[in-house]
């Protein structure tokens, strides 16, 4: 250990009071920064996977044409002409009229996985006891569950027992309480058209999403096209990508190629992706505002260090120690103060989000979850260690240039300041 160490853990143990109530705020102050990061991260986390387990990476819709516009070039005469492609007035035909020809144009993007056509229509589905609007999804089962979550989502019957009945229905969890229907039931689908067949209840899926799971029903895709009259195209393709973070970039690409709208998720979901990351944001400022008092109680302290300590700066300073030694050993009080904070936060960190990850909390809504949901992640720990170290090597920095600044003459003479 080298002489200035020594020298600042002497200090440091002057005021033992002081400096242990700060270190014991940099220690609460990096736990429950860690702790509550944990948190909106993995809410976000489950929520984004219940997003993609549910409605896929992208979406392939409506397909549109580009109208053209033909503008005179300026100082030309009647054949200067050129047009120019208008996005803002696109025509829109609802669907994909032809899926296999997109799809073989899909194969082409190296990021893409799996892709599944769905069939989607707006049905009144009833009951024996009531009626309630719903929405059909024709779907093929062996594609559909490449590019969702369903097999994870069944929570009463079995896809084995769907797959092998050309009848058979999926009814969400919501949807099957407000009809009154468990597995073995019949429910009627009814269009606005006037068709209407009837379907087996051979399982019930919860996705954890209220909106989806109080409407949808899946059906085999030849079901769907008979009941909704539509005997070819797709409603849209639903599409899982190898890395999720390249859908926007992919979107933009696959889009001129297919002539087709395609959606991100992070475009579908911009608003809630946009909360957590407001909260991840409002939760750090609020926490490290535990870490900025910390800090300010030991700035006061090693200020009082300096005053109380003078006399022992001027006997180091004659003793042929440099300005630069002498601010050293004020920056590893704190140094040595921000080490044992970080490790011990980083440690009650650890300890308070495994305890928070197992108690209990019922959300329903956006996702479904009965405990709390947390991340771990190593960047958790390195910025709110980066955050304690910014606070409090400040708070240390402005007491150790002070105490370099003293002169032994200006002590002796009693004029130092």
């Amino acid at each position: 250990m080298s002489p200035t160490v020594r020298i600042a853990v002497r200090f440091l143990f002057a005021r033992k009071r002081s400096m242990l109530m700060s270190l014991t705020g940099i220690v609460f102050g990096v736990g429950f920064f860690i702790v509550s990061q944990a948190q909106t991260s993995g809410f976000e986390e489950f929520f984004i996977k219940t997003v993609l387990g549910t409605d896929g990476a992208l979406r392939v819709e409506d397909k549109y044409q580009d109208t053209l516009r033909a503008i005179d070039a300026a100082g030309g005469g009647s054949g200067s002409r050129f047009q120019i492609s208008a996005r803002g007035d696109r025509r829109f035909v609802e669907g994909v009229e032809d899926p296999r020809l997109v799809r073989e144009a899909l194969a082409q993007f190296g990021n893409v996985a799996a892709i599944s056509e769905v069939v989607r229509g707006s049905v009144l589905a009833q009951s024996a006891l009531r009626e309630d609007p719903a929405q059909i999804l024709g779907i093929g089962l062996d594609d559909h569950l490449q590019v969702s979550d369903l097999a994870n989502q069944i929570i009463l019957g079995n896809l084995e027992e769907y797959r092998g009945n050309m009848v058979g229905a999926l009814v969400g969890v919501d949807l099957a309480a407000r009809l009154q229907v468990s597995v073995g039931d019949s429910v009627t689908l009814s269009t606005s058209r006037g068709e209407s067949r009837r379907f087996r209840v051979d399982a019930v899926f919860r996705t954890g999403i209220r909106d989806i799971d109080k409407v949808r029903i899946y059906v085999h895709t030849s079901e769907a096209r008979s009941l909704l009259g539509r005997p070819f195209g797709a409603s849209y393709l639903q599409i899982n990508l190898h890395d999720r973070d390249r859908a926007p970039a992919d979107a933009m690409r696959m889009e001129p190629v297919l002539q087709h709208v395609v959606t991100a998720w992070q475009e579908r979901e911009k608003v809630w992706l946009d909360v957590f990351g407001f909260l991840q944001v409002s939760f750090a400022i609020t926490v490290s505002s535990i870490i900025l008092i910390s800090g300010l109680g030991m700035f006061n302290t090693l200020a009082m260090i300096v005053m109380e300590k003078t006399r022992e700066i001027a006997i180091l300073r004659s003793m042929g120690y440099t300005r630069r030694d002498i601010s050293r050993i004020f920056l590893w009080q704190g140094a040595i103060v921000l080490a044992i904070g970080t490790v011990l936060g980083c440690m009650v960190g650890a300890a308070i989000t495994w305890g928070v990850s197992s108690l209990p909390i019922r959300i329903r809504g956006i996702f479904s979850t009965d405990h709390f949901v947390v991340h771990w992640s190593i960047w958790h720990y390195v910025w709110a260690a980066l955050t304690a170290g910014v606070i409090v090597m400040i708070a240390s920095l402005i007491p150790a240039r002070r105490a370099a600044r003293l002169e032994p003459g200006d002590v002796i003479r009693g004029t130092a300041t």
